[in-house]
């Protein structure tokens, strides 16, 4: 009788266990978009240079420096009269020492399927599942000093896991941007798509907070999956999230509206 080779027995696990991610995946799903109990959020600082400055930062967190995430998301679900009141409840985690898995250089579709898994393994293995995991959602926050002066990586929000990985400044007067950048990975994880182009400037119609305005330019506001404010001569970056809305394409897509 021949036994298995090695690489067809890897192959079978990796199938398992994304079946397994796969199953897990569209029970959050359903239990996130049904908007029938306020969805907790966990913000885990890590230091990703690991300078003083950074630490000194992060030192100083508190879970009061996120609450305008909380106000935001209830000032929008208002607007498009859900049920429920409060629809995220961010608090501060514990510091994390150890980093996630490094993003795959030329990343392609397989080696990011295994990153996705490897950064699973690392959530769990740092922040150990509990009863609450089908609506837990975790934003890891790799908070850099910025003294290089190089352009932060890309962030990302994960649907499958409920998980977001945030590039972050340790800089005071940051913090209201980072709150954009958190609150918009936070919206992928339950379902909401970018809407900006390859250039990054907000797409129209979907990317606008109000792409009936008349003028239409300049906009007042951002629309939360763009992050920037069109005006007639581009764009900028949101300063805070007081001044980004949650539009219609969005709302639609995180289940909000009717």
């Amino acid at each position: 009788m021949r036994l298995p080779s090695f690489a067809s027995i890897r192959v079978t696990l990796l199938l398992l266990a994304l079946l397994c991610v796969g199953f897990v995946s569209l029970t959050q799903l359903v239990y996130t978009r049904n908007w029938n109990q306020t969805l907790q959020v966990t913000v885990f600082p890590i230091n990703a240079d690991h300078h003083l400055s950074t630490a000194d930062y992060i030192e100083g967190l508190s879970t009061s420096d996120f609450s305008i995430i909380d106000r935001w998301s209830e000032r929008e679900a208002q607007r498009y009269d859900l049920d429920l009141a409060q629809p995220f409840q961010v608090s501060l985690g514990e510091q994390i020492q150890t980093p996630p898995p490094a993003w795959p250089t030329n990343a392609n579709q397989i080696s990011v399927l295994v990153w996705g898994l490897r950064f699973r393994w690392w959530a769990y293995r740092n922040t150990p599942d509990d009863g609450a995991d089908m609506t837990r959602i975790r934003m890891f926050v790799m908070y850099h000093s910025g003294d290089n002066d190089q352009p932060l990586a890309h962030s990302l929000g994960m649907q499958k896991g409920l998980m977001g990985l945030v590039h972050a400044f340790a800089i005071p007067g940051q913090t209201n941007q980072n709150n954009v950048v958190i609150a918009h990975e936070m919206l992928h994880t339950v379902g909401a798509i970018d809407k900006y182009d390859k250039f990054g400037g907000p797409l129209y119609p979907a990317g606008f907070a109000n792409p009936y305005r008349e003028p239409l330019l300049p906009q007042r506001n951002a629309e939360i999956m763009s992050g920037r404010i069109p005006t007639e001569y581009g764009s900028y970056m949101a300063e805070s999230l007081r001044s980004t809305i949650v539009n219609q394409y969005t709302a639609n897509e995180i289940n909000w509206l009717e």
